[in-house]
C-alpha cells in the first residue's frame, strides 16, 4: 500500500519537474520583488518622477544656448513703392545671411532671471554687391513683480515636483508590500495545501494500518464481517481524500508559481516547519503607525497642498500683473558700402567700442477690468475641491483607524486560539494512540476508532488553520502599518 502512494506522489510530480526549488517565504518574496511587472512598472514610475524632479532644480541652474545660422540664402523679387503705396516697379533681390547669438541666463527663485547676450549678423547683399556686418553685447534683467504677491511659478513647480517624487516614492514602497502580502498568501495557501496532503497521507497509512487490523481479525472470527466492509469503505474514502489534497496541492503550487515567475513545469517544496513567534501587538501603537505612515493619508495631504498651489494660482490670474525689464549693452554696426565680410567686421568691431552704450528699462503693467466673475468662479470652486480633499483625508483616517484596530483584534485572537489549538492537537495525537490500541487489543469497535481518527484530523487542520491565519495577520499588518513587528522595526 505505502509503494502505492508513492507512486502516486512520483506520477503526480515526476512529469512535470525540471527543476526543483526548496523555498523559504523570504525567497518566494525575493524572486517576487525581481519579476514582478507591478513592481517593474512602478520602479519606471518612480524613475519619471526622479527625472521631473531634477528638471525642476536644473531649472534653477545658469543655462547656456546658443543659436546659429550658417548661412541662409535668399532669392527673389523686391518692389518699388510710390508715396501712394503704389507698386511702380520690380527688382532682382538675392542676399546670403549669416548670424548666431549666445544666450547665458540664470533664473531667480523670485521667477525672474539675469542674462547676457551676445550675438552677431553678417550679411552679402549680391545684388547691390555689399556687405553689412552688427556686433552686439546685451545684459539684461527682467522680473515679474506679481510673482511677489501673486502666484511664483518656478518655486511652485519646484514644490510639485517634490510632492510627485515623495508619491511615487511611497507608492513603489505600498506596492512592494502590497507584494509581500500577496506572495505571503499565496506561499501560505500552497504551504496549507501541502500540509493538508501530508495530514491526509498520514491519515491514509493510519486507515491502511486500520483495515489490515480489521482483516486480520475478520480472518480470527473476532468481529463481524460489517465492520471488516466498513474498514474497507473508511480506507477508500481515505484514499481519495489524499488524491483530492494532491490535486489541490499541484493547483496552489502553479498559482504560486505564476507570482513568482517560476516556470509551470519546475517543482517547488515549500519548507513546511510550522514555527512561529508569538507578537502581541498594542492598539493604540499599530493605528499612530498607520496613521503616519500610510500613503493613503499622505497623497490626500499631497493633493491638498497641490490644491493650494491650485488656488494661488488661480487667484494670481485675476489680480493686476506687472513686470520689470532692464537692460544696458554695446552695439557696432559695419555699416554700407563694404567690399568684403572681413571689412564689414572689422568696422563693426571699431564701431561696437567707439559707439556709446545702449540700455533700456520699462514697466509693463495688466490690469484686468472686467471679466463677469470668470476668474472668481474659477476661484470658488478651487476653495471647494479643497474643502472637499479635507473631508475625504478626515474620512480616510477613520476607515484607517477602524481598519487596523479589527486587524489588530484578530491578530492577537488568531493567536490565542493558534496557542490553545496546539495544545488540543497534543490531547488529540495521544487519545488517537491510545484509541488505537484499544482497538488493536478489541476493547472497542472500528466506529470508535473512526470518529477518533476524524477528531485528530480535525485538531490537524484546525491547528494548521490557525497558523495560516495567524501569519497572514502579521503579513497583513504589516503593510498596513509599514512596521515590522515580528523584528520590531519600521519598514524603510
Amino acid at each position: 500500500m505505502i509503494l502505492s502512494i508513492l507512486i502516486v506522489v512520483f506520477s503526480s510530480f515526476a512529469f512535470y519537474a525540471q527543476t526543483s526549488y526548496q523555498l523559504t517565504l523570504e525567497e518566494c518574496i525575493e524572486i517576487a520583488k525581481k519579476k514582478s511587472y507591478r513592481m517593474l512598472q512602478l520602479e519606471q514610475d518612480f524613475k519619471i518622477a526622479q527625472y521631473n524632479l531634477k528638471w525642476a532644480t536644473s531649472r534653477l541652474k545658469t543655462h547656456i544656448d546658443l543659436s546659429l545660422n550658417i548661412p541662409q540664402y535668399t532669392k527673389g523679387i523686391g518692389e518699388y513703392t510710390d508715396t501712394l503705396g503704389r507698386i511702380s516697379s520690380y527688382y532682382s533681390v538675392e542676399g546670403l545671411k549669416s548670424s548666431g547669438v549666445l544666450d547665458i541666463y540664470q533664473p531667480l527663485l523670485t521667477d525672474g532671471q539675469i542674462y547676457i547676450q551676445n550675438s552677431f549678423s553678417g550679411t552679402n547683399d549680391i545684388s547691390n554687391k555689399q556687405y553689412y556686418a552688427g556686433l552686439e553685447t546685451r545684459v539684461g534683467f527682467s522680473q515679474p513683480l506679481n510673482a511677489f504677491y501673486g502666484y511664483n511659478a518656478i518655486k511652485s513647480d519646484l514644490k510639485r515636483a517634490k510632492l510627485a517624487y515623495e508619491q511615487s516614492s511611497k507608492a513603489l514602497k505600498r506596492e512592494e508590500l502590497d507584494l509581500v502580502y500577496l506572495v505571503s498568501n499565496s506561499y501560505y495557501t500552497s504551504l496549507s495545501s501541502q500540509k493538508s496532503a501530508e495530514i491526509a497521507m498520514l491519515d491514509l497509512e493510519r486507515q491502511n494500518e486500520a483495515f489490515e487490523i480489521s482483516q486480520n481479525k475478520y480472518k480470527a472470527g473476532l468481529i463481524k464481517e460489517v465492520d471488516a466492509l466498513q474498514m474497507e469503505v473508511d480506507l477508500a474514502e481515505a484514499q481519495n481524500s489524499y488524491d483530492i489534497a494532491i490535486q489541490s496541492q499541484i493547483a496552489s503550487v502553479n498559482s504560486l508559481k505564476e507570482i513568482l515567475g517560476v516556470d509551470l513545469h519546475d517543482s517547488i517544496t515549500l519548507s513546511s516547519d510550522l514555527h512561529y513567534e508569538a507578537v502581541v501587538v498594542n492598539t493604540d501603537f499599530a493605528v499612530e503607525l498607520a496613521l503616519k505612515n500610510r500613503l493613503e493619508i499622505r497623497e490626500q495631504e499631497i493633493q491638498i497642498e497641490q490644491q493650494k498651489l491650485t488656488i494661488q494660482q488661480q487667484k494670481a490670474a485675476g489680480m493686476i500683473r506687472s513686470s520689470i525689464d532692464a537692460y544696458i549693452g554695446k552695439l557696432g554696426v559695419g555699416g554700407l558700402n563694404n567690399a568684403s565680410y572681413s571689412s564689414a567686421f572689422q568696422n563693426s568691431y571699431n564701431d561696437y567700442f567707439d559707439r556709446p552704450l545702449t540700455y533700456g528699462i520699462g514697466l509693463t503693467i495688466r490690469i484686468p477690468i472686467l471679466d463677469w466673475g470668470e476668474n472668481k468662479a474659477l476661484v470658488r470652486a478651487a476653495e471647494a475641491r479643497l474643502t472637499s480633499y479635507n473631508y475625504s483625508k478626515n474620512e480616510i483616517e477613520r476607515s484607517i483607524e477602524t481598519e487596523v484596530c479589527n486587524l489588530v483584534a484578530s491578530l492577537n485572537s488568531n493567536l490565542k486560539r493558534l496557542q490553545s489549538l496546539e495544545k488540543n492537537l497534543v490531547v488529540a495525537e495521544k487519545s488517537f494512540e491510545i484509541t488505537r490500541q484499544r482497538y488493536s487489543d478489541g476493547d472497542i469497535d472500528s466506529q470508535v476508532l473512526a470518529l477518533e481518527r476524524n477528531r485528530l484530523n480535525t485538531a490537524y487542520r484546525n491547528h494548521l488553520g490557525a497558523y495560516i491565519n495567524y501569519q497572514l495577520s502579521l503579513a497583513d499588518l504589516m503593510r498596513k502599518t509599514f512596521y515590522d513587528f515580528r523584528q520590531d522595526t519600521p519598514i524603510q
